[in-house]
């Protein structure tokens, strides 16, 4: 690839790789802590799943919260999974 294609917005730019972190189980559902690392900080995200009619439902969340480590971030993103159980339950999976 060229240089110019690289300095004009023409090259690739890697895409935010989660890594994972702790699973717990919470009122029937999975909360995974899996936290972006993006511009030298680290993204709450995670997956909520639970089995449901024999499949199991994945619903994968990502906000604007920015940590300075991974553990802040990985704690925050169970603490985010659990509100969203809370406040959606298996309608998470229907967005």
């Amino acid at each position: 690839m060229s240089i110019w294609r690289t300095l004009f917005g023409g090259g690739e730019r890697a895409a935010a790789q989660p890594k994972v972190g702790e699973t717990i189980e919470y009122n029937g559902f999975t909360i995974q802590a899996a936290p972006l690392h993006e511009g030298g900080k680290w993204l709450t995200a995670g997956l909520i799943s639970k089995a449901m009619a024999g499949e199991t439902k994945t619903h994968r969340f990502v906000r604007a919260d920015s940590h300075a480590t991974f553990e802040q971030a990985a704690s925050f993103s169970l603490d985010k999974g659990r509100q969203i159980v809370d406040l959606m339950g298996e309608r998470v999976f229907n967005a």
